[in-house]
């Protein structure tokens, strides 16, 4: 096995082209983290009614007057690009129950897939092949990067199955005389997934957006909102944003709460704190339900300080730290989603921006999706990167 190794010159030159790849395929397939890139319009993904499914979820969607249209929906508005994509697509209409077996098994081979394919190159390096096998690298880089940019969106999508909410789909179908309006608004699932310091951020959070559009908007009247479409795409991308950090944050305050606690417990108690840390991160996982709440936390953990007091503390450094989107492809697919989910079937731009009228509950309910999402795409990011690496952004 060792003879099939490269010599150590041509080691260190194959990392480095290695890294060359993964960073040339991330430019290739991610643009600047900016909202509405020129991508075409992506049209409705899911539709789970199926005789087949083993779970039905209803909701009613309705546009400008309450008995225009219904319709049941759990629909997603961004459709898979991949066959990986379009399988687990199928597997959560019909088999939900063998959906995250076939999502591991999926990036496992993809990871093989590619591992296989910077190895030949590296085999051939020095050689009349190294151009071609360089060139088949990078293809091979992008062509799984797409895929594992559908398996992540599916996977997050999957997570809003667990918890029976459904996404709003593309919003020109809801959308009537200029006029939007969501029913129901599921703000108590969409906010069950939050622990109690978490969610009252949120509703901060919610509070501020609301109060910026009625000073910032037309004036109609305290329970009519009148926002640009275009606005309204970059506060709901922003919104996932910061569904994100939140994610982010907590954790990190969660681990250093438990492990300043723990330097002051003998060594028995400091054992006990970390298999219990342990067994919190696994009830995390992709298959959760969200964040464990904080009546959760063993006894012996004292809190110091709540979430938003150390929010506070962060410098500048910190604060961007747990800003930033640790992937290329968490960046594609909030721009790919918000794109599926605002966009129309023309590139938007100033002189053909409509405004939308729309209620302060229709607001609040697309807001708490997009920092559901947030939540959800910082869990997916973290479970794929320790089965595939992930490009960083």
């Amino acid at each position: 096995m060792a003879a099939l190794r490269p010599r150590p010159a041509a080691a260190v030159a194959s990392a480095e082209l290695r890294l060359a790849v993964q960073r040339g395929a991330c430019r290739a397939s991610a643009v600047a983290f900016r909202y509405y890139p020129c991508l075409q319009l992506q049209g409705n993904m899911l539709n789970w009614r199926s005789k087949f499914a083993t779970k039905k979820l209803l909701s009613t969607v309705a546009c400008a007057k309450p008995d225009d249209s219904e319709f049941e929906s759990v629909d997603a508005p961004l459709e898979p690009e991949t066959w990986e994509g379009s399988f687990l697509c199928g597997l959560l209409k019909n088999l939900p129950h063998i959906f995250l077996a076939a999502a591991a098994k999926q990036l496992q081979e993809l990871s093989n897939q590619r591992e296989d394919t910077l190895n030949r190159w590296e085999h051939s390096i020095g050689s009349k092949e190294d151009c071609l096998h360089r060139r088949i690298a990078e293809l091979k880089e992008q062509e799984c990067q797409t895929a594992i940019e559908d398996i992540m969106y599916m996977l997050i999508v999957y997570k809003f199955f667990k918890i029976e909410v459904p996404m709003v789909p593309n919003l020109s179908k809801l959308i009537s005389n200029r006029r939007l309006q969501l029913w129901p608004p599921r703000e108590t699932d969409l906010e069950s997934i939050h622990g109690p310091e978490v969610l009252e951020l949120i509703r901060e959070h919610l509070t501020s957006i609301i109060r910026w559009v009625h000073r910032n908007g037309p004036k109609i009247n305290r329970s009519t909102l009148r926002i640009k479409r275009l606005q309204f795409g970059r506060i709901y991308s922003a919104s996932i944003m910061y569904g994100y950090f939140l994610k982010s944050v907590s954790i990190r305050h969660r681990l250093e709460l438990t492990l300043t606690r723990s330097e002051e417990l003998p060594p028995q108690i400091q054992f006990l704190n970390a298999q219990f840390t342990n067994k919190q991160e696994q009830e995390e996982a992709v298959g959760g339900s969200g964040e464990v709440s904080s009546s959760s936390k063993p006894s012996s953990v004292v809190n110091p300080h709540d979430l938003k007091g150390y929010m506070m503390g962060f410098d500048p450094k910190t604060l961007q730290l747990c800003a930033k989107l640790r992937s290329c492809e968490a960046a594609n697919l909030i721009e790919r989603h918000s794109w599926a989910l605002f966009g129309q079937n023309m590139e938007p731009t100033q002189e053909n921006d409509e405004a939308v009228i729309l209620d302060p509950s229709s607001l609040k309910r697309l807001l708490l999706e997009a920092i559901a999402f947030g939540s959800f795409l910082w869990d997916v990011e973290d479970y794929v990167d320790e089965i595939y690496k992930l490009s960083d952004s």
